[in-house]
Order: C-alpha cells, then structure tokens, then sequence
C-alpha cells in the first residue's frame, strides 16, 4: 500500500522529502495541501484533519516558526488547545507543520530521514 505525503509544493522542506523517498524507492502519492486537500475557500478538509490530530499530538502538528503562526493574533496564540489548534489548522492548512507522511495508520510529522529510510526497508 502506497504512503500518502502531505506538503506543499513550494515547500523546501517537502521538496527534500519527496527526492528522498524517490531516491530510496518508496511507493508514495504526494498531496499539496492548498491545492489538492483543499476545498474552494482553501479549508482543509475536516475529516483529513480529524485523521491527522487523532494520530499526532496537536501541538506536534502545529507549525510554531511558520509565517502563518506569526500572522495570527497573539490572543490566537496564547489560548491555542487541541480544539482551537484543530479549528485554525482547516482555516490555514499552511499552519500544520511538513511535510506529512501518511504510512497506514502511522503518521509521521516533518522531515525525518531515519524514519523515511527504515519504511522503504519494510
């Protein structure tokens, strides 16, 4: 079954993270989160982020050096919960951190080489 790698594609990070799984032949789909994973308002989809903070800690998945976290209102910032971070993460999917990598029930959040070279042994 082929993984699921959620990103963007102007993302640097992402970009890095596909050539590795490319050049170590891991059978993957990429999906841009605007473009892809996202309806015509650009809101994430509320199940697809349902899935990805039922398998990770919230406060993983929130990108706190990102220029979205920046934009937002530092009431915004300061009150952030599971709940709020859930609500703003389908509002501003470029708030989640990438790239995320969707491995059966596994999800992986960020870029992390060890993790990405132990899968295509398996």
């Amino acid at each position: 079954m082929p993984a699921t790698l959620y990103g963007l594609n102007n993302c640097d990070t992402c970009r890095k993270a596909r050539r590795l799984l490319d050049s170590l032949g891991v059978d993957y789909a990429f999906v841009d989160l605007r473009a892809e994973a996202s309806d015509s308002d650009g809101k994430l989809d509320k199940t697809l982020v349902d899935w990805f903070f039922d398998h990770a800690q919230w406060d993983t998945l929130i990108n706190r050096r990102s220029t979205t976290w920046r934009q937002l209102d530092q009431q915004q910032r300061d009150t952030l919960n599971a709940d709020s971070a859930r609500s703003l993460a389908i509002t501003y999917p470029t708030l989640l951190k990438r790239p995320l990598l969707v491995t059966g029930e596994q999800l992986l959040v960020g870029f992390d080489q060890h993790a990405y070279e132990q899968l295509a042994q398996h």
